[in-house]
């Protein structure tokens, strides 16, 4: 064990957690990483490429190395970061990326193969030979890819979704960040404080020290409790805000039950949209490393990070607690590290520090204007070699910490494109000014790193912050904290005849960006690309400005000149499941349902999703064993006596207005405007390329007042363009548009007794043929005083009504249908037998009009009138599609007992199977009961004068082949004489 007193661990709360399936003990307040540590666990994962031995590199969500796969079962998470992981009694957690056991790793004899991988291999590789890519390469690169491994089994938690609209966002919880929010709270702004750590402190909780003459912890405690206690704050802890987005909006990720052993009852993470009027960033600064020979074996860290497990966790980073620990520093920040380790007792082998001159802050040796130029150990450190004045030697150590300067953390502040400028100053690029707009940046986060700069600059910022706001605030009192050595020195990396890592996990090194240059990948997006710097869960945040340095000297170049690669969200990774908000199986996609659907589950029905619609889609009986024998009796049931089917999905949109009617002749490609009050007629829209789109029923209900119908699939669409076209295209129009989708139940009354049913329901209205003859409407009322309107249309060729009431009376309305039509034999159809029915008629719906056809291939050009312009009218009298050829017909099996395929292809008997000899395709197609055999339409080269040949329809995916015969598209009544009956 390495664990020393203090830290703000909880020694009374025992933790017991498994890796490896080896048992651990460790505290509340630690987390993975401290524990593994604590215990002396220093091989933690392998890296991606070479599979070279990983230990704990930093102790953030910058860390590159100490990957595991969380839980187990259903539940298990690969990829999660040790560091970031909260101990809790039961952890459960494995190594990943390996096959054996992680200390005999079988694929690390990738590395003896690692001149055969060097930067760009891949693109070199896998071109050639050409036969070799789907055979060999892709499954390769497929097994190969991605460190951990998913359970394949569906996730049993719950996420959730939610909103907030702050005053102002403040974004971390250190320094900078709780002077923001006391300063902005304490003048009444309505604040939202986000920090990813699950108790606020930032840097002040690894770095101890004093406040106000009090412990740092304790200085915290108090601003927390301060904050807590004001009502117009809110504080989100171990929550990540992973992206900036347009108009003040910021995207986050609250781990809600990610610390439990089981979620219980909560969701196990919340995605926050947060609409912020203003916003500061706050989040510190990442720690960066010098590149040199063998730098990458366990126990070699960051600097900072072993001051964090001293501090925080109380852990020493080395294996054993008698193994001295060495500081290699180009800056004053390492010393400080030196200074933490003595204080706790730590022996220390020294500092090694790349500048001359230095001397000791401590009672320790330091070398200076020395560098580390190679390691021993190789699953875990033992020496380093140092190069000190021309001689070199070695220092037998347990564990190295490594400080290259500090990288204020500019990623949101740089998510609209924004470039980070470059301060010699500071050696790191700080955001510049043209970030999202209305945020702004405190503390390490611009480059003020000192505990005393960022205090002062939190509150500076958040007095900016409340000035914008346009609310009156007043500057606190600034924290009295010591102000901490910052000099540092340009030193980048220590030249070496072997390999000197950069990117840890994804194995890139120095030797890699050299062969980057020479083969002129030195543009910073093409180094990344070509050399795989930084593409991995860390986003390069350890290595990237290291990289860039090495670029910059290798071609010349200052860093700023160089360049950065473009910043993009999530700033760390985010899961699927909370990107969906918990949108999984039933609750994929919003879920809409019919009036009736209460009635229909009672009765058995079987739904289907069409669109955001749950529909029944049919409605079994006792003794009916399969899906078609209840399809087949509902649809015979309409054709012989009368049928009922939900309709409330199709579009409705009431269209008022003195020039309603013009408005609608210009959306409409045959005449609207000429439509009397009290009758319906059939309507076909264009888009403006002259392809339908949509089709259904215009009624005009009284002078000036319209109801339009549109499928259930572009309901939305159309709705969305007619109002495009009243607000944009005719704004002189005086006409006004609601869509009433969802006012209204619509029933359907089908077959050759629904006039005898409708009126015993309707009061007082005459229903005869003369009266309210076929494409009538009309608005009355049913049932003893209910409001409702009636529509004489027929998409089934029998006689046909729909008849809509107010929505909250739909499933009533269909339950008095049913009792009122037993004697009838009354049935409920559902959406295949609709589908049947219509086919048997020839209507085309979706699967005819579906963006890719024209009005002339569905026979409707007479439709499109010469008398009035109209949207997409023009267009589509083009040569190319009022010439096609193509023409929508009937197919029957010439072997009845064949099925008829949509989708198949039709080619002429003889024609080889190809698109060159394409004579058109099935559209649709069922089994239809009226004719005895499966039955579809579709569209046919020529096909109104080839009624009666013959055609191959093959569907070569599924290796079917069937003869089918054209006929006409109206299979029952073909003259129309029953819906007008």
């Amino acid at each position: 064990m390495t664990r020393i007193q203090g830290g703000l661990i909880d020694r009374n709360r025992p933790l017991s957690f498994r890796f490896d399936g080896r048992s651990y003990s460790g505290f509340e307040g630690d987390t993975l990483a401290s524990a593994l540590l604590a215990n002396g666990v220093r091989l933690v994962g392998r890296s991606f490429k070479y599979h070279r031995p990983r230990g704990i590199f930093s102790a953030g969500s910058e860390e590159p190395n100490a990957l595991v796969e969380l839980r187990e079962g259903a539940r298990r998470e690969p990829n999660t970061r040790a560091t970031v992981v909260e101990l809790y009694d039961g952890l459960v957690a494995d190594s990943q990326n390996r096959i054996g056991s992680l200390e005999h790793d079988l694929l690390s004899v990738n590395d003896l193969f690692a001149p055969f991988f060097a930067a760009g291999f891949y693109y070199k590789t896998f071109m050639w030979p050409r036969a070799f890519w789907e055979k060999l390469y892709e499954p390769a690169i497929r097994r190969a890819a991605g460190l951990g491994s998913l359970s394949m089994l569906a996730d049993p938690d719950a996420y959730d979704r939610g909103f907030q609209h702050p005053d102002l966002l403040v974004i971390g919880g250190g320094a900078a960040g709780l002077m923001a929010a006391l300063t902005t709270g304490r003048a009444g702004a309505s604040v939202l404080l986000a920090d990813e750590d699950c108790r606020l402190g930032g840097r002040l909780l690894a770095e101890g020290g004093v406040i106000d003459d009090t412990p740092a912890a304790d200085w915290v405690a108090g601003v927390v409790a301060e904050l807590e206690n004001l009502p117009n704050v809110r504080i989100l802890t171990r929550t990540t805000v992973f992206g900036a987005y347009d108009h003040g909006v910021y995207g986050a990720v609250e781990r809600v039950s990610d610390h439990l052993p089981e979620p219980g009852r909560k969701v196990r993470q919340t995605l926050w949209r947060i609409s912020a009027r203003h916003a500061i960033l706050a989040t510190g600064a990442t720690e960066r490393h010098i590149p040199f020979g063998d730098n990458d074996r366990p126990g070699i860290m960051l600097a900072g990070a072993m001051r964090a497990y001293v501090n925080r966790w109380a852990v020493t980073p080395q294996a054993r607690a008698e193994d001295p620990v060495a500081i290699f520093t180009n800056n004053d920040d390492g010393h400080r590290t030196a200074l933490a380790l003595a204080a706790r007792g730590v022996p220390l082998a020294g500092v090694i520090d790349t500048r001359s001159g230095v001397s000791s802050l401590g009672e320790y040796r330091t070398f200076a204007g020395a560098t580390v130029t190679g390691t021993k150990g190789r699953k875990g450190l033992s020496a380093i070699e140092l190069r000190h004045g021309g001689t070199s030697e070695w220092l037998n150590c347990g564990a190295l910490g490594v400080s290259g300067g500090w990288n204020p953390n500019v990623h949101l502040a740089s998510h609209h494109r924004g470039r980070p400028l470059w301060s010699d100053e500071k050696l790191a690029f700080v955001p510049d000014d043209n970030g999202p707009q209305g945020l702004l940046v405190a503390g390490a986060a611009r480059g003020e790193g000192s505990t005393a700069e960022a205090l002062a600059d939190g509150a500076r910022v958040a007095l900016t912050a409340l000035e914008a706001l346009g609310i009156s605030g007043t500057a606190p009192a600034i924290p009295v904290a010591s102000e901490e050595p910052s000099a540092i020195e340009a030193f980048w990396h220590v030249p070496a005849k072997g390999r000197a890592w950069v990117d840890f996990q994804n194995d890139v090194t120095v030797k890699d960006i050299k062969l980057a240059h020479q083969e002129n990948m030195r543009p910073v997006e093409h180094l990344k690309r070509w050399t795989t710097l930084g593409m991995a869960t860390d986003q390069g945040k350890t290595a990237n400005v290291t990289a860039l340095a090495v670029m910059a000297e290798l071609t010349g170049k200052t860093i700023p000149e160089t360049g950065t690669t473009i910043f993009r969200p999530p700033y760390t990774p985010v899961s699927m499941g909370v990107l969906g908000g918990g949108d999984t199986g039933q609750r994929f996609r919003p879920r809409r349902l019919t009036p009736t659907h209460p009635w229909a589950e009672a009765q058995g029905a079987v739904f289907v999703e069409v669109g955001p619609w749950m529909r029944a889609q049919y409605f079994p009986r006792a003794g009916e064993t399969h899906w078609r024998q209840t399809v087949d009796r509902e649809a015979r049931a309409v054709r012989a006596s009368v049928g009922v089917c939900d309709v409330t999905t199709l579009g409705k949109i009431d269209v008022q207005g003195p020039d309603a009617g013009e408005f609608l002749n210009r959306i409409y490609a045959n005449l609207m405007g000429t439509l009397k009050p009290g009758k319906v007629r059939y309507g076909l829209m264009l888009r403006e390329d002259g392809i339908a789109y949509d089709d259904g029923t215009c009624a005009c209900l009284a002078e000036g007042h319209y109801v339009v119908t549109t499928t259930t699939a572009n309901a939305g669409l159309v709705y969305q363009r007619m109002e495009f076209a009243r607000q944009c295209l005719w704004p002189e129009l005086d006409v006004t548009l609601i869509s009433t989708t969802d006012a209204w139940a619509q029933i359907a009354v089908a077959g050759p007794k629904s006039r005898e049913l409708l009126s015993r329901i309707v009061d007082g209205f005459d229903m005869s043929n003369d009266a309210f003859p076929f494409m009538g409407c009309a608005e009355l009322t049913v049932c003893g005083g209910l409001r409702a309107r009636l529509f004489r249309i027929s998409f089934s060729g029998e006689l046909a009504y729909e008849i809509a009431v107010p929505a909250r009376y739909g499933n009533a309305l269909m339950e008095r249908l049913m009792d009122t039509g037993k004697d009838l034999d009354v049935t409920a159809y559902g959406t295949e037998a609709l589908g049947v029915l219509r086919i048997e008629k020839g209507h085309a719906t979706a699967n005819e009009i579906n963006g890719q056809t024209t009005a002339t291939m569905l026979g409707m050009d007479r439709m499109v009138s010469r008398k009035k312009d109209s949207i997409g009218a023009i267009m589509s009298r083009r040569e190319g599609l009022s010439g096609d050829a193509r023409r929508l017909v009937g197919f029957v099996p010439v072997d009845a007992g064949e099925p008829v395929v949509a989708g198949s292809h039709l080619v002429a008997p003889g024609d080889p199977v190809d698109m060159a000899h394409d004579q058109g395709w099935i559209t649709s197609a069922c089994y239809s009961p009226h004719v005895g055999s499966s039955i579809g339409l579709g569209y046919l080269v020529n096909g109104d004068s080839r009624l009666g040949q013959e055609f191959i329809a093959a569907n070569p995916l599924e290796g079917q082949s069937v003869r089918v015969k054209a006929v006409s598209a109206h299979f029952v009544d073909p003259e129309g004489e029953r819906l007008r009956d």
